[in-house]
This record gives C-alpha cells, structure tokens and sequence, in this order.
C-alpha cells in the first residue's frame, strides 16, 4: 500500500511541475523534434520511475516499450533523461542509463554519450 501511495505522489508531482513548466515552453526545435521537448517526452517514462531510482527493481514492459521507442533517437532519449522532469522526478541518471540494458533492448545506443555518463 505504501509503494502505491508513493507513486500516487510522484505522479501527482509531475503532473504538477509539466504543467508549470508549459507555461514556460518555449517553441524550438530541439533534440527530440520541433513539436515537442525532453520536459513533455519525460511524462511519457512515469512507468519507469522506480526502475530510474533503483538499480535492482523489475523494468516493466510499459517502461521498455517507451525507452525502445526513445532508442531510436539517442539524443532525445539522453535529453528526457537529463531533463528538469525527469530529475524532478527522482530519476538517478546512473541508473535510468542502465534501463535500456535491464530490457534487453537490442537496438540500444551502446557508448552513447549521455551527460557523465555512457549508455551501456
């Protein structure tokens, strides 16, 4: 019951800060296209959230699709992890860099550079 109501708020939490941070967007074309940016794509990985805090959690399946869909552009995906949002959020970089690994994504962009840290 605890973990529910911690997810509750994380994603109540988020929910709060994307829409102040909307109000604040600003039209560019960035990493991850010119109609949206990492802050928007990051509400996309909330079924990541405990598999981004702790190295040893399950990745769900809701969390592979997503990040094997971020895998196809590697720049985007590094973006969303190191974004406002995502570190909002709780994410810990150095281990939301190893999710792509933990779902045997195939694809993934192996020794991609993302801030300090390179995806495995």
């Amino acid at each position: 019951m605890e973990a529910h109501i911690k997810v509750l708020f994380f994603v109540l939490g988020l929910l709060v800060f994307v829409s102040i941070s909307e109000i604040h967007r600003v039209e560019a074309t960035g990493e991850c296209g010119s109609s949206t940016t990492p802050d928007i794509e990051a509400r996309k990985l909330a079924p990541c959230a405990t598999a981004a805090r702790d190295p040893n959690a399950s990745v769900s399946q809701g969390c592979c699709a997503v990040v094997q869909t971020f895998c196809r552009n590697p720049s985007c995906l590094c973006a969303i992890m190191l974004s406002n949002t995502a570190k909002m959020s709780g994410f810990d970089l150095a281990i939301a860099i190893t999710i792509p690994k933990r779902c045997n994504i195939a694809n993934r962009p192996v020794g991609y550079k993302c801030g300090p840290y390179t995806l495995p």
